[in-house]
């Protein structure tokens, strides 16, 4: 798993800076309709699925937890699906995917931070940033009504948060990789 994650580290960090600029993109234009976010929510939610679909596939051979990301990537699917094809059902409809979404791939994130605790350092990155995800999708389940604006800031807030997690966490696995190849490189230097 460690391989893989440090093969694709670059992936981590796409997911991360798209995470970044849907957060940006709430703040920066708050006059936005709820519907244009919604739809870039979906189309975010669509992209990061597609890759964590990718990544769960690639790890097929690789790992025993390959389905966790490919279970991820589905709801992420799912989410922006039925975010871009019905972007006219109601906004309560609508946060109740997303938070399903939200809490889903939260808790996965969180499994496999528990799983890696042993293999890696850092883990806790990926663990933090599963935790930012059911928080979220908690606090939109509970706080349904207060408006546009207030979900508009609270997709802000979690996908800034989750995606300098993302970002964070990809740049160590960047270097886990370094090291395991700065490691094996003296490995078969003292073996001759």
């Amino acid at each position: 798993m460690i391989a893989l994650l440090s093969r694709n580290w670059w992936v981590l960090a796409i997911r991360g800076v798209a995470a970044i600029l849907l957060g940006i993109a709430a703040f920066v234009w708050p006059e936005m309709t709820l519907t244009a976010l919604i739809l870039l929510f979906g189309a975010y939610a669509l992209v990061d699925g597609i890759f964590a679909v990718i990544v769960g596939i690639v790890a097929h051979g690789e790992s025993d937890r390959w389905w966790m990301m490919i279970v991820t990537g589905l709801a992420g699917i799912a989410a922006g699906a039925v975010t871009l094809l019905w972007p006219g059902i109601t906004v309560f409809v609508l946060l109740y995917v997303i938070a399903a979404w939200a809490v889903l791939s939260g808790i996965l994130e969180i499994a496999a931070a528990i799983r890696l605790r042993k293999e890696i350092e850092g883990e806790w990155l990926l663990g933090l940033a599963g935790a930012a995800s059911v928080i979220f999708g908690i606090l939109l389940v509970v706080l349904p009504g207060p408006g546009a604006v207030a979900l508009i800031w609270l997709i802000g807030i979690y996908a800034l948060m989750f995606g300098f997690l993302l970002l964070v966490l990809s740049f160590e696995v960047r270097d886990w990789r370094e090291d395991a190849l700065q490691a094996e490189a003296h490995d078969s230097v003292s073996a001759r």
